[in-house]
């Protein structure tokens, strides 16, 4: 019996080591993937099992993402991923629009030459997928570049408010947004973006950054089945 008993506490105190941040970013890295998808329960029991992390703090977890508008929880229903409509996909475009191109703008006129030679590097992979259809690997360095470029920005609030427009529709970057004609019109914003702010043009970086989300949001939103 006190065996079973130090077993429990030993169990316990296991789940409880994991950090509620731990368990939001597994769920959040799973939606943003498409490993979760919209209308998908999330179901406390298998979190649990499978991050070895408490009821409380799985719930925990769940109210955060709920605040950050990737979760939906009901009275009796349970937590689920949030579904979005194309009106709510264009404001999070709209939005991006200004914060990115605030962020272009503020990277062109940085001096930051490292990150601007790595911005140069990471263009150079860029145009070697065009005409490749490599949809996949085009959408992780195409991640990669906004990212850098908002990094370049030195803003952190531009990074966070960014970071949470861009999740919910992340995954649609993987199931069928790129094909090899995509390829090659996304990349050309890419290279006009890149082109201003190693130049050091401020204003055209914002410019061209903000052409180049609404044209993202042109091609996301004649997507089949992408919104609710």
């Amino acid at each position: 019996m006190r065996t079973a008993s130090r077993s429990k506490k030993r169990g316990a105190a296991r789940t409880e080591t994991v950090p509620v941040g731990v368990v939001v970013e597994w769920i959040r890295e799973r939606i943003r993937r498409g490993r979760f998808v919209p209308g998908q329960r999330l179901v406390e029991a298998d979190i649990m099992r499978e991050l070895h992390a408490s009821r409380s703090r799985v719930r925990e977890a769940l109210k955060r993402l709920e605040t950050e508008g990737l979760v939906t929880i009901e009275e009796f229903r349970g937590a689920s991923v949030k579904y979005f409509t194309r009106d709510e996909v264009r404001q999070m475009y709209r939005a991006r629009m200004v914060l990115e191109g605030l962020a272009a703008a503020d990277f062109a006129a940085a001096d930051a030459p490292e990150l601007k030679r790595r911005l140069a590097r990471l263009q150079e992979e860029l145009n070697s997928l065009e005409h490749t259809g490599d949809h996949e690997r085009f959408a992780r360095l195409n991640d990669e570049w906004h990212r850098l470029i908002i990094e370049g920005s030195g803003n952190e609030y531009v990074r966070t408010f960014v970071e949470r427009l861009r999740i919910p529709i992340y995954r649609l970057l993987f199931t069928g947004f790129y094909n090899a004609k995509r390829i090659d019109q996304a990349n050309a914003g890419h290279r006009r973006v890149t082109e201003a702010i190693l130049k050091g043009r401020p204003k055209a970086a914002e410019r061209f950054m903000r052409e180049h989300i609404a044209e993202g949001l042109g091609a996301i939103s004649r997507l089949k089945d992408a919104f609710e």
